[in-house]
C-alpha cells in the first residue's frame, strides 16, 4: 500500500509540475479535465453524476474554462446566472424527478471544484505568476506536512474533535508557521525573478500563512461532506490517495485565495 501511494504520489507531482511549468493552454486543459473529474466525484455523492442536472453542471464547467481562454464568452456573473436558470428549468420541467438539494448541489458543485480550481490557471497568468503559482501547492501540501509533524510531536488540543480527531490546534499553528517559513526561503531564493523587495518577501510569507489557514478549511470541508454522506473516499482514480477531491481538497480552497491576494497585494 505504501509503495502504491508513493508511486502514484510521485506521478501526480510530476504531472502537476509539468502542467504548471508549461502554463497556457496545456495547464488550462489539464485543469478543466481534473475539474470535471472532481465535479463528477462530488455529483456522485448526490446521485446526479449521470443526470440532466449533472450534464448542465458539466456544460457550465466547460463554458467557464472556455471563457478563461476566449474573451468573447460571457463573464463570470452571466455564467453564474445562466447556470442557475438552466438548472432550475431542469428542476421544474422534470418535477418531481430531482430534489431541491440535488439541484443546488449541481449549482454549488460547479463552483466548489471547477471555478475555485481555476485559480491555479489565473495565478499562473499573473505577472510573476510562474513563481507565485507554486505558493498554492506550498500552502496546501507544505502546510499539511508541517501540521502533521508538529501535531504528532506536540499536539494536545483537538481542533475539530468530531470531524477530524487527529488534527490539533498545535498542528494548525505549526502548519501556518511552517508554510510562512518555507515561503520566506522560497521568496528570498527567487526575489529577483519575482521583482520583490525584502518587505515584499515578508508580505508573500504572510499571504502564504493565510493560504495555509484556508487550506485547512478546504481539507475539513471535504471531510465534513464525506462524513455527512457516509463515504470513505470520493473515488479511486489515484491509487493510495482516493479521488481528485481527496487529493486536491485543500488546493481547491487555496488556489483562489492566493490568486486574489497575489493580485491585489503584490
Amino acid at each position: 500500500m505504501f509503495k502504491t501511494r508513493l508511486l502514484s504520489g510521485i506521478i501526480l507531482v510530476a504531472a502537476a509540475v509539468a502542467l504548471v511549468t508549461a502554463g497556457g493552454d496545456a495547464l488550462l486543459v489539464g485543469l478543466a479535465t481534473v475539474s470535471l473529474v472532481g465535479q463528477f466525484e462530488l455529483y456522485r455523492v448526490f446521485h446526479i453524476e449521470k443526470s440532466l442536472v449533472g450534464a448542465i453542471g458539466y456544460l457550465g464547467t466547460a463554458l467557464y474554462y472556455a471563457s478563461l481562454r476566449e474573451a468573447f464568452l460571457p463573464g463570470f456573473e452571466a455564467f453564474a446566472l445562466g447556470l442557475l436558470v438552466f438548472l432550475m428549468a431542469a428542476y421544474v420541467f422534470s418535477f418531481p424527478k430531482y430534489k431541491a438539494d440535488q439541484v443546488f448541489a449541481g449549482f454549488a458543485g460547479a463552483f466548489y471544484v471547477p471555478v475555485m480550481l481555476a485559480g491555479i490557471y489565473q495565478t499562473r497568468a499573473l505577472p510573476s505568476g510562474a513563481y507565485l503559482v507554486w505558493l498554492i501547492f506550498l500552502c496546501s501540501w507544505g502546510c499539511d506536512t508541517c501540521a502533521y509533524c508538529v501535531g504528532v510531536l506536540v499536539g494536545k488540543h483537538k481542533m475539530a474533535p468530531k470531524l477530524s480527531p487527529k488534527k490539533s490546534v498545535e498542528g494548525a499553528v505549526g502548519g501556518c508557521l511552517g508554510t510562512a517559513l518555507l515561503t520566506l526561503l522560497y521568496g528570498f531564493l527567487f526575489r529577483g525573478e519575482m521583482g520583490l523587495s525584502e518587505n515584499g518577501v515578508f508580505l508573500l510569507a504572510g499571504i502564504a500563512a493565510v493560504g495555509a489557514l484556508i487550506s485547512m478549511v478546504g481539507d475539513l470541508a471535504a471531510s465534513a461532506i464525506k462524513r455527512n454522506y457516509g463515504i470513505k473516499d470520493y473515488g479511486k482514480l489515484i491509487p493510495g490517495h482516493g479521488g481528485v477531491l481527496d487529493r486536491f481538497d485543500s488546493v481547491i480552497f487555496t488556489a483562489p485565495i492566493i490568486y486574489y491576494l497575489g493580485q491585489y497585494l503584490m
